[in-house]
């Protein structure tokens, strides 16, 4: 479109020509044509609609508008116009006014152009994934769009109203619909791959709610921000369409996973491997691929909204079958081995879950005629005639299980009923002990069995045998046999279980009593017997008589065994506590006291001992009815008795010569003895072959005190008298020649000897440091003397020998006088003193040598002095 220019000669000034009424009337008309063409394109402008529904047809609109708008608005910029409308402004025409009304009107339709072809381009390059790209690329799009649409809406000048906004979302949302159309189209999705048809499915799904999530999303932020202007439109304009569209996408997703997942993918390969009938596999395969067939045929497209019934409708008839066909293959499947409710018995649970499975297709049938269009139709027929067939295989199976569960009853039940109460681990000819025993009850599981399922049977209106009902009837009573005949023998094994070998054949004949007792449940009785309850009276009685005697005997053989832990816990080497703080006792006062002590405990340990028999003939008065010490019905019981004392004793022995040992060998000194000089070496007081002695005489000690616990004679618990084996020798049978063999006592005393010896070796080795003195005693004082005197030594000499013995005497006063090793303490004191006293004689002889000498040597002097005297 292009302005026409005047023909008059504008050349001139401006006033000049405005006061020119010729050319003011020629610039008037020209400006009533410009005023008429300028409106003229404004109207044509503002009648322009997008041609498209898509969101880029409006893009291409305001393109379109701002390249017309922006010519006609150059044009207007052209010197020629201007200088026209300054002409006929300068005349003060009327049509300079309308011709700038109309200038002003272009520059704010051409300044809206403009801005909207600005911010609607950085829409662009979204809204053309949104028309053109991938499934993804449009779910990836969607987002990053409706964050460029919030900031259109806060920065733009004329994209921020209801009236620009709303379209456009609208077409956006068109734009959506119209790509999820293309991806999922049900005239080719059936066809393809069913994995990449799903994928499909749930990415058109995906972007459908991805739109709603981040509208809402950009909603949010855009009254975050501050703006005064909300988005507050009326949603179901954007979003009744796809809405409805992800509805039927997750309608398609539950049409794929029940054919792809939950019928073909994982029951049919598990009916392949187990199916005696291929063909029939063949003919599920085929049902289950039938059912997708109606949606391959649909004569409408099922994501237009205004189609919503029809789909509706094509839903509940795809549902229905699926139901139907979903019951006839989980019957099929389990046919063998049925889901059973908690409780329920094999065969009425068998049938109440096939009856289950029937009311529920049944109850699907019954809904699916309410829509009598459905039930006309070919495919309400096609699922009609599945129903009767399933329905028929189902009663056919229940005839067939209800059958062979009443012949199976009628001829097993009496056979039950004959069984005994109860069965037993062993025969009576058995060579086990009585304490092997083992009865239990022998009431059938299948009778049990039988018995739950005639009352399920009953409650599913089917007929029961009598006898079956006879048995249900008498439940109870059965119940309550087998809980008192349990509880019964609960408390026999209880009572056998704590029954010692010793003890078992000790109640033999009480034993074999309740046994016989017993036996009536174990021979005679059956579970038709009118007995039975009286049987459990007699079998409880018998045990609680043999509990009571048990009870008894646990009694005394507590008190027994707490006399022999007595006896064990006895303290043979019980040490003496040092004297006046850190004085110990000499080696010799050390053993008495031990052996003083032991005699104490002895006799109290062998009164313990001696007050066995006694209560072991108190055993007797309760087994046997007598008192002799030496019944036959307790001589394995005397001998396991007296079995457990030789154990007692053995180890009261061995402990005590451990403890001792660890006595011996802990750093803590218990006696102690004396180094002494005795001519002519250094030794202990007292020597080590007397500790040695006293060590090896303990142990013996400690040993021969199981002579005072006297024998038994054979199968009794009477003490054996002594034996006169000769006129002058007696022998007592005790425990020490058995005791004394002992491997571990015999380690034990060996273990004891060597460690005093090593530690008294110790301390030999340690006085062997003393030896450097023995010239002291070892040397002859005369002879050393008379020949140092026949050398008539100077005093230096004297003197340097008296500094030697002095030095002697202070170096063994600085020594320790204590020498502590293991048990041992060594008491250095007595042989210090004998060295400095002998170091002290040697100083003695010198100086009485040193005194003759220094007389005969004045002597002579002065014998010299008187000669030269007298020469003089």
């Amino acid at each position: 479109t292009e302005l026409e220019m005047p023909a008059v000669n504008l050349d001139g000034e401006v006033p000049v020509l405005a006061s020119d009424p010729s050319v003011v009337q020629a610039l008037e008309s020209c400006a009533v044509t410009w005023q008429k063409l300028i409106s003229t394109v404004l109207k044509e402008q503002v009648k322009k609609v997008p041609q498209g529904d898509g969101a880029l047809a409006e893009i291409d609109l305001w393109r379109e508008k701002n390249a017309t708008l922006s010519d006609l608005a150059e044009q207007t910029k052209l010197p020629e116009v201007q200088k026209v409308l300054e002409i006929l402004q300068e005349a003060e025409s009327e049509c300079a006014g309308d011709l700038q009304r109309a200038l002003s009107d272009l520059k704010k339709h051409h300044l809206e152009a403009l801005d909207n072809v600005k911010f609607l381009s950085a829409l662009e390059r979204h809204l053309k994934n949104l028309a053109y790209g991938t499934g993804a690329d449009v779910l990836n799009t969607i987002p990053s769009l409706l964050s460029a649409l919030r900031m259109v809406w806060v920065m733009s000048r004329h994209y921020n109203k209801d009236e620009r906004m709303v379209p456009l979302l609208e077409r956006i949302a068109w734009e959506i619909s119209t790509a999820v159309c293309k991806s999922v189209d049900l005239h080719t999705l059936f066809q393809e791959d069913k994995a990449a048809a799903k994928k499909k499915i749930t990415e058109g799904k995906s972007i459908l709610e991805q739109w709603k999530k981040c509208y809402f999303t950009a909603c949010a932020q855009v009254e975050e921000s501050g703006s005064e202007r909300f988005w507050k439109f009326d949603g179901k304009r954007f979003f009744e369409k796809t809405d409805y569209m992800a509805a039927v996408c997750q309608d398609l997703q539950e049409i794929f996973q029940v054919v792809t997942e939950e019928l073909y993918n994982i029951f049919i390969p598990e009916l392949t491997t187990v199916t005696e009938n291929p063909k029939r596999v063949e003919a599920l395969l085929r049902g289950v691929n039938a059912l997708t067939g109606p949606m391959k045929e649909l004569k409408f497209d099922p994501l237009s909204i205004k189609n919503a019934r029809n789909w509706k409708l094509v839903m509940r008839e795809f549902r229905e079958e699926v139901s139907v066909e979903n019951v006839k293959q989980i019957f099929v499947q389990n046919l063998k081995d049925p889901p059973l409710y908690k409780n329920h018995p094999a065969v009425a649970g068998a049938i109440f879950w096939s009856r289950s499975l029937f009311y529920r297709i049944k109850h699907t049938i019954i809904r699916f005629q309410e829509v009598e269009e459905l039930l006309a139709s070919e495919h309400g027929q096609k699922v009609k005639q599945i129903y009767l067939q399933v329905a028929k295989k189902m009663k056919e199976y229940e005839d067939q299980k209800y059958k062979e569960w009443r012949e199976r009853t009628e001829h097993i039940v009496p056979h039950l009923l004959k069984d005994n109460l109860l069965t037993s681990s062993v025969t009576e000819e058995s060579g086990t002990t009585k304490k092997s025993l083992c009865f239990r009850v022998n009431f059938s599981p299948i009778l049990q069995e039988i018995i739950i399922e005639t009352k399920y049977m009953e409650q599913l209106g089917l007929p029961v045998p009598e006898i079956a009902r006879f048995v249900a009837l008498q439940e109870n009573k059965y119940l309550g046999y087998t809980s008192r005949l349990k509880t019964m023998l609960g408390y026999y094994e209880q009572l056998m279980e704590t029954l010692t070998e010793a003890e078992t054949k000790l109640l033999d004949d009480y034993i074999q009593e309740l046994w016989r007792i017993l036996k009536a449940g174990h021979k005679r009785l059956t579970w038709n017997s009118l007995g039975i309850g009286e049987f459990i009276f007699q079998c409880t009685q018998a045990i609680g008589k043999l509990e009571s005697l048990v009870h008894q005997i646990h009694n005394i053989s507590e008190d027994i065994s707490s006399k022999l832990l007595f006896i064990e816990s006895a303290n043979l080497f019980k040490l003496p506590l040092s004297k006046n703080g850190d004085e110990l006792p000499e080696a010799k006062e050390f053993f008495d006291y031990i052996k003083c002590e032991r005699a104490k405990d002895v006799a109290h340990i062998v009164r313990k001992y001696s007050a066995i028999p006694p209560l072991l003939i108190e055993v007797e008065g309760q087994v046997a009815n007598t008192n002799t010490g030496k019944s036959p019905k307790l001589t394995s019981y005397y001998a396991y008795w007296e079995n457990r004392i030789y154990q007692v004793l053995t180890q009261l022995i061995v402990k005590n010569l451990q403890a001792f040992n660890a006595a011996i060998l802990a750093n803590v000194p218990l006696i102690q003895i004396k180094a002494v000089f005795s001519d002519p070496e250094i030794t202990f007081q007292p020597s080590a072959s007397e500790i040695d002695k006293m060590t090896a005489q303990s142990i013996q000690d400690c040993v021969d005190i199981t002579k005072r616990f006297v024998r038994w004679m054979h199968g009794t618990c009477i003490e054996c008298p002594p034996q006169h084996v000769s006129k002058d020798e007696v022998v007592t049978f005790s425990f020490y020649s058995d005791v004394s063999q002992s491997p571990l006592m015999i380690e034990q005393a060996v273990l004891i000897t060597q460690n005093v010896h090593k530690v008294l070796a110790s301390l030999s080795k340690y006085l062997n440091q003393w030896n450097r003195y023995e010239s002291l005693w070892k040397s002859d004082q005369g002879t050393v003397l008379e020949r140092l005197a026949a050398q008539k030594p100077a005093c230096v000499t004297f003197d340097e020998h008296l500094q030697f013995y002095m030095k002697v005497a202070e170096e063994v006063t600085q020594q320790p006088l204590i020498k502590d090793e293991q048990f041992i303490r060594l008491q250095l004191a007595p042989l210090a003193f004998t060295v400095q006293e002998n170091a002290k004689g040697w100083m003695i002889s010198l100086g009485k040598l040193l005194n003759e000498s220094a007389r005969e040597e004045l002597v002579r002097l002065r014998d010299e002095i008187q000669v030269s005297v007298f020469s003089l």
